[in-house]
């Protein structure tokens, strides 16, 4: 199939990218590099042998996703494109809103034009707000505290309202929790632009002695060392969870809210310990307040993606400390 992937150059987008070539798909990437680089491109290359076809354009140019879709016999969507720092969506919140929501609307109607109604979307664990118990299960209420979330949710409802006034459509919203990692051949991760607003790409820089120590948000919550938990997830586990989502689709109509992660929960100084490990250096770090808004634990419930997906995660948090740290070298990052 020919698949249109939005935000392809980024983190997850490139990892899936990687995946749906060796699976025999054709993706066509567009995205806007405003937080990644068309180098990748040439990575992906490497990895597969194949140079997908790519569009420098923002999801919000209607013409040019019309010509997208004017060249491309498109099948079906991977939907990653967005701005995605919860901080800065505090910050610049009509932003976040404008990006995620209006660039969301615009693809969908240029889709519906086309005829293409199979989307995946990438939505997050951030949906599932401040006061469900863990594990965090698909049909627990959800409610959000920051811009950025607020984003998320409100596409979700957008997505299925099209699913209810549209019976061809067919819509898999994943609920991501939190992907690090690399590919293994090291050529593809994450590298953001600026000081990374995740904690471990933060980790990878304190270790390669480009930031100069971590700060800890927090020692005194709920948990086994009073730090906080979350699930982290390989991002190629991630990737491969798009293509079971995008196999779904094609088959099922409707829309339909799936978690990936791990179903385990790792606290951040277990994390530290676990990329010290893995990449032989000592990490700095330090205790700071806590910041408003985090939760104590987060981790997901994935017996729905086993059950309707036939998915689950295969790495370990070593493998994902391990492979993060690779692609920091062979990078030079």
């Amino acid at each position: 199939m020919k698949i249109l992937v939005t935000g392809g150059t980024g983190f997850i987008g490139s990892h899936t990218v990687v995946e749906l070539i060796e699976a025999g798909h054709e993706p066509i990437i567009v995205d806007n590099l405003s937080n990644s680089s068309d180098k990748v491109l040439d990575d992906i290359q490497t990895i597969t042998g194949k140079k997908p076809v790519f569009y420098k354009a923002d999801i919000r140019d209607k013409a040019a996703l019309e010509k997208i879709f004017k060249e491309n016999a498109v099948d079906a969507v991977i939907h990653f494109a967005g701005l995605k720092a919860v901080g800065e969506s505090v910050q610049i919140p009509l932003e976040y809103y404008h990006n995620n929501i209006t660039g969301t609307l615009i693809l969908c109607d240029v889709m519906r034009k086309a005829g293409c109604k199979t989307i995946v979307f990438s939505s997050s664990a951030t949906v599932y707000g401040m006061n469900n118990a863990v594990p965090f299960k698909e049909d627990m209420p959800t409610s959000c505290t920051n811009p950025y979330g607020w984003t998320k949710l409100m596409l979700e409802q957008i997505l299925t309202d099209l699913c209810v006034s549209d019976p061809e459509w067919s819509v898999v919203l994943l609920r991501y929790f939190n992907p690090i990692g690399a590919h293994e051949s090291g050529l593809i991760g994450e590298n953001p632009s600026g000081i990374p607003n995740n904690l471990f790409p933060y980790i990878a820089r304190v270790a390669a002695g480009i930031l100069p120590c971590l700060s800890v948000f927090g020692n005194d919550y709920d948990t086994p060392d009073g730090t906080g938990v979350r699930d982290y997830i390989h991002v190629v586990d991630l990737a491969q969870g798009h293509l079971k989502a995008l196999d779904y689709a094609v088959a099922n109509k409707g829309a339909e809210a799936i978690n990936l992660g791990t179903s385990r929960g790792t606290s951040v100084l277990e994390l530290v310990t676990a990329f010290e490990k893995a990449s032989g250096v000592k990490v700095n770090y330090k205790i700071a307040p806590r910041r408003p808004g985090d939760i104590a634990s987060c981790y997901a419930d994935t017996e729905k993606a086993e059950k309707l997906l036939g998915w689950s995660a295969k790495y370990g948090i070593e493998d994902m400390c391990r492979h993060g740290w690779a692609y920091m070298n062979k990078k030079n990052i």
